[in-house]
């Protein structure tokens, strides 16, 4: 039986208890409880999320490309979301997987760079204190059951130093002269690997540019997830740039030699 007059029904008033009986900021809540709305959840399955991020080193530093998708399930929702994001002076970083995930992050590592800020002690975080902290946080959450749903690229110089390296959500990290994410990392990376590796300290800026929008190309042709509207973010020791968002050109003539396009069916 509820002992508590104020829960009994009309006539009642939220703000103020007619009998004294029980402390309204402590009054007893008896209606049914919904035990999975109060349990701990968890995130099953990342819902809005961005597709391939690829990167190469070059001969002045690190270069990144990223398409402006953001896809909900299979629906091309958000056309205009920036996934290249630079962290302090020297190092950028590209997320693919749950972009809500990607947004906490992002807070994270600006709370962290406004903190070395205020110390005012002349040292400033480079690529691999940012990568090294990534892979502590992403071990940390995945170690609790409650994973980010990411996969990070992580590049930049310091003291002339080139570096990239990758993380994802159980906080595996490995490090390579070309790196890419996503259906990327099945369709680009063999192009990457092909285009870059042993020639990191001969390629020019322009060699870099071209390479990165031929793999972003062939993406566009063959992952479902991707558009043609997409970023290239530098860096070198002048400091970090992301471009403005940028078209590929593309032709889709091949198709008609495809068999069972359109219908044709020989």
């Amino acid at each position: 039986m509820d002992h508590f007059p104020t829960n009994w029904g009309r006539p009642r008033h939220d703000g103020f208890d007619a009998y004294g009986t029980y402390p309204i900021h402590q009054r007893p809540n008896n209606t049914p409880k919904d035990a999975f709305s109060a349990g701990i959840q968890r995130t099953q399955q990342p819902i809005v999320t961005g597709t391939s991020v690829l990167a190469i080193k070059y001969k002045d530093g690190i270069m990144m490309a990223a398409d402006n998708l953001a896809s909900y399930g299979s629906l091309a929702r958000f056309k205009d979301i920036q996934r290249l994001q630079p962290v302090g002076a020297h190092t950028v970083i590209g997320a693919g997987g749950d972009m809500s995930d990607f947004q906490y992050i992002q807070r994270l590592l600006d709370a962290l760079i406004i903190d070395e800020f205020t110390a005012q002690d002349e040292h400033n975080l480079g690529p691999a204190e940012i990568h090294n902290y990534l892979s502590q946080v992403m071990y940390s959450r995945r170690s609790k059951m409650n994973p980010l749903w990411n996969a990070i690229l992580v590049g930049g110089v310091k003291d002339g130093k080139r570096f990239l390296s990758f993380v994802d959500l159980l906080g595996t990290t490995y490090s390579a002269s070309t790196l890419a994410t996503g259906y990327g990392a099945h369709i680009a990376q063999p192009l990457l690997r092909t285009a870059v590796e042993g020639k990191e300290d001969d390629l020019t800026e322009e060699d870099a540019i071209k390479i990165l929008e031929q793999s972003m190309r062939v993406l566009y042709y063959r992952d479902a997830r991707s558009i043609d509207k997409y970023q290239i973010a530098k860096v070198t020791a002048e400091g970090v740039t992301v471009s403005e968002s940028k078209r590929l050109g593309t032709s889709w003539s091949f198709a008609e030699g495809i068999r069972g396009y359109g219908a044709q069916t020989q």
